[in-house]
Order: structure tokens, then C-alpha cells, then sequence
């Protein structure tokens, strides 16, 4: 009987089948992962065997650098395994292009299974010098505890050594005579630099009882609230003023009080300027451009430390002198001014918003005096107002400088003006309160200005300094801070000559 051959139908079923298996298996790989070879890099820390990667991800073959301490030399570590799926396995397949603190490589593959098996990374780097030894810990603990224990015992030496030497210092001060030794050569500046030893800095000369050793030559001038005297000591010229102090007085010496069977006397120690007051010193000499800036200037600078309040240990509160005038400015030897008398002076703490000043507004010197006093309108409770008083004054005091001081008209000099007091040519000697209320607040006159002080760029602003400073409206004057920049700037040179 004649075989027969397969029909086209059957053919054609069989080939679907064979591919359809074929497919299946496809599609459970893809499902199940990929095989890959592990070593040293295995699941469940296993030796050597095999790991399933997950679907779409890598087979992978490294290679490291690690040094063998027991032959001293370096070896390739080889490592094989699986990596993540996706990007996660993709980044680390890139990682030898990323400079390591050991050289590393590594290949990956995920065309078949065990792929990885046959990968071979090489390194290529220079020869490599052994890794530094790590310290143990007690190397380490020693390295901390050695500098921390000398550092301890340098500490105690010190400390005992401070106090032998402190024993030993109060040991003399104890044995050494109390007497008091004082060398011809020694001055009372010298005296009053000294401390007392306990600390708080005071004046030798505050237990020595002052008033005994200096001895009282004349009287200077009386005012108000004391009297002025010159004393000596040791051949030193000093000023004594007798009085009821409500603050320290600039160039504070010592202080004592000198009894006289009837009366007792409190006495302050200040320095003496030869030269006098201002006013004195107006009178007898005329000033060139320099010296009329420098009386200026050193006056604005001490009524500028007076209105600011100074914060600190060693601060002080904001003071309104309420008596600024020609004289109440003493003149040094070297051309500056300083501020006395401040037997009126209003101190003004901003912690507790006080005042301390008398119940009467109208003090300080009528010929002085802002017209916001002379009208009574001057706001008590206000530091301010008490301030830009203060400025009016200066004003008057500007205007008495700059009056003579020489200016130059092309290539000769003017004559100076003569020396007068504000308003001497519209009020009487000692004018009443009503003499300057009716002048300066209802006439509003101010002291003329020399028609020369136009001519000329120095005084043409001092002329503007001044009529700012007695504007008659208080909130308008310029404040000590304002003046004192507007003076440092005007530079003129030393030596300007007088005719």
C-alpha cells in the first residue's frame, strides 16, 4: 500500500505549534529575568553561583584594585553578579567613567544567559604605593590625651606660680613702711596718677586732705554758686574753686572739704589755664584764619561730647550746659578751648526719660540767653529744646570770634574789628530780662554782621554757621554734630600773617 503524504493543511499546523512554544518561551524568560554568573557579589552572601537579574536588567563583571597585607603587594579583585533594572542598572554600567579613589572597571552585558561569565575588565593605572597603616585605638587615644594632659599641667605650674608671686608681692606691701615718701620731682599730675590699691582708682591725694597742702594765692573771679581761686603746690599753679559741685568739672584734680572754724568749705581741684577766658582773650589778640577755626572748632567739639549720651561702663548721660558764653570757655596754651562752669548744667538719662535741672526755666546769662527763654515758651520736658538753647548761644559766641579774626582784601589786610560782647551797642551793661525779651524776641535783632566777612570764603561761612545757630526758630538751628563737620572741613593753612 502506497504511503501518503502529509497534506498542506497539517504541514502548516505543525510549524504553528513549534512557533508558538517558541514564543512562550521567549515571553517566560522575559518574566522570569535574566541568569546571570555571581562571585564574591552573590544573594544571601553565598560563594559562587548564580543570581537571577530582574527583566530588563544587566550581568555585570568589575574589576578593583585591593591590597594584600600578606605579600605587601596589590591584586585585581574580580567581582560578578546582578544589577537593577532600567536606568538604576544602565548608571552603574557607566560607572568607570567616574574617577574613583581606587581604580575600578567594570562591563556589563544582558544578551544571554551567564553572559557575564566571559567578561574580562582591565585596569590600566600607574604603580600604586602602599595604603598608610591605620592608627589603633589607643594610638589614637594617646594622640588626644598626651597635648590634653600637658596642656592640664602647664595650667597648674602657671596658676601655682601666680600665687607664690601674689603671696610674695602682699608679704612686702605688708612689711613695708606706711610712711608717705614723695621725691622733690614729683608733681601732683604724677600724685594723681596713682592708684589707691583697692581698686577702684581713687586719687591718692582724696586721703591726703588736699586742701591742707595747697595753699591759696588770690581769688579769680566769684560767680553764682562759688568763688575761684589760684593756689600753688610744690610751685604748680592750680584753681580752687569753692562751691556745692552737682558734676566734675573738665580738668578734675581731686576734691576735699577745708573747714574754717565758721564755715565749711567744699573745694574742686582743676586745672589753671594761664591764658584765661575766652573773653580775656579776645580783648588782647587778634586771629588769623587757623587760629579762629581752631578756638571754633575745639568749642563745638566739647559742646558736641556734652549733648550726645554715651553708652557703656565707662558712658556718661547727655548734659545741656544752659550757660555757654565767652566766659565760661577757658583758652590752653595751645589754641583749643574747653567748656567750665557747669554750676547750670542739665543731665538727661534716656533709660528713665529724667531731667535733672532747678524749677526755673530763666537761667544762665540774660545777654545769652535763646528766645525761647527770654519768652518763656522753652518746652521743659523736652532734652531737645534745652540742646538747640545751648546752640543759640554758641551762635553769640561764634560771632565774637569771627569779629577777630583779619580778613584780606586783594593784597593787604582790613584792620580788625574791636572786641565786643553780643548786642553792646542796644542794651545796657547788665541788661533786665525786658531788654532782651523787647530786642530779641518782639524786634527780632540779631548781632550785625561786617560788611568784610562777605569777601571772603572763610568767614562767609562762618557768617552762614552763625545765623543758622541763632535762627529764632529752634527746630532751624544746626545741631553741635552739623557745625562741628561744617568747621573740619574748612581748611586753611598756619601761619596767616596780622596787621
Amino acid at each position: 500500500m502506497a504511503a501518503m503524504a502529509p497534506s498542506p493543511g497539517k504541514r502548516a499546523a505543525k510549524h504553528g505549534v513549534v512557533i508558538s512554544v517558541l514564543c512562550l518561551l521567549v515571553t517566560c524568560r522575559e518574566a522570569w529575568g535574566l541568569i546571570c554568573y555571581c562571585e564574591l557579589s552573590c544573594p544571601d552572601h553565598s560563594f559562587n553561583g548564580t543570581c537571577i537579574a530582574k527583566p530588563n536588567s544587566f550581568c555585570f563583571s568589575s574589576v578593583s584594585k585591593d591590597f594584600d597585607i600578606e605579600t605587601g603587594e596589590w591584586r585585581d579583585l574580580r567581582t560578578y553578579g546582578c544589577l537593577g533594572a532600567n536606568e538604576l542598572g544602565y548608571m552603574q554600567c557607566q560607572g568607570y567613567l567616574v574617577k574613583h579613589q581606587l581604580p575600578k572597571n567594570i562591563s556589563c552585558c544582558n544578551d544571554r544567559d551567564r553572559c557575564n561569565e566571559a567578561l574580562y575588565p582591565q585596569l590600566y593605572i600607574p604603580e600604586l604605593s602602599p595604603p598608610r597603616p591605620t592608627r589603633t585605638f589607643m594610638e589614637s587615644l594617646l594622640l588626644v590625651t598626651l597635648p590634653l594632659a600637658f596642656v592640664v599641667a602647664l595650667a597648674l605650674i602657671m596658676t601655682f606660680w601666680f600665687r607664690y608671686r601674689q603671696r610674695e608681692v602682699d608679704a612686702r606691701a605688708y612689711s613695708k613702711p606706711k610712711g608717705f615718701h614723695m621725691s622733690h620731682t614729683e608733681t601732683l599730675t604724677d600724685m594723681i596718677e596713682k592708684s589707691s590699691g583697692s581698686g577702684s582708682g581713687l586719687p591718692l591725694l582724696v586721703q591726703r586732705t588736699i586742701a591742707k597742702q595747697i595753699n591759696l594765692v588770690h581769688s579769680v573771679g566769684k560767680g553764682r554758686y562759688g568763688e575761684v581761686w589760684l593756689g600753688r603746690w610744690r610751685g604748680e599753679k592750680w584753681l580752687s574753686r569753692s562751691s556745692s559741685p552737682r558734676m566734675k568739672p573738665r580738668g578734675y584734680i581731686a576734691a576735699d572739704i577745708k573747714g574754717t572754724g565758721s564755715m565749711t568749705q567744699m573745694l574742686l581741684i582743676t586745672d589753671y589755664h594761664a591764658l584765661g577766658s575766652l573773653y580775656d582773650y579776645l580783648q588782647k589778640t587778634n586771629l588769623n584764619y587757623y587760629s579762629m577755626i581752631r578756638l571754633s572748632y575745639s568749642i563745638i567739639c566739647g559742646l558736641c561730647h556734652l549733648h550726645t549720651e554715651i553708652f557703656g561702663t565707662k558712658g556718661k548721660p547727655a548734659i545741656a550746659h544752659r550757660d555757654i558764653k565767652s566766659k565760661n570757655i577757658l583758652v590752653k596754651r595751645n589754641g583749643d578751648c574747653c567748656i567750665a562752669d557747669f554750676g547750670l548744667a542739665v543731665k538727661y538719662v534716656s533709660e528713665n526719660n529724667e531731667l535733672d535741672f532747678g524749677t526755673n526755666p530763666k537761667v544762665g546769662t540774660r545777654r545769652y540767653m535763646a528766645p525761647e527763654v527770654l519768652s518763656d515758651s522753652l518746652n521743659m520736658s523736652c532734652f531737645e529744646s534745652l540742646k538747640m538753647a545751648d546752640m543759640y548761644s554758641f551762635g553769640l559766641v561764634l560771632w565774637e570770634i569771627a569779629r577777630r579774626c583779619a580778613s584780606e582784601s586783594g593784597g593787604k589786610y582790613l584792620l580788625v574789628d574791636e572786641y565786643q560782647q553780643p548786642y553792646d551797642e542796644l542794651v545796657p551793661p547788665d541788661p533786665s530780662f525786658d531788654d532782651m525779651h523787647e530786642l530779641v524776641c518782639k524786634r527780632g535783632v540779631r548781632p550785625e554782621l561786617p560788611l568784610r566777612w562777605h569777601c571772603n570764603e572763610v568767614l562767609k561761612t562762618m557768617s552762614k554757621v552763625t545765623q543758622e545757630c541763632w535762627h529764632a526758630n529752634p527746630a532751624a538751628r544746626l545741631t553741635a554734630l552739623r557745625v562741628k563737620k561744617t568747621l573740619i572741613k574748612l581748611h586753611v593753612p598756619d601761619g596767616t600773617k596780622i596787621v
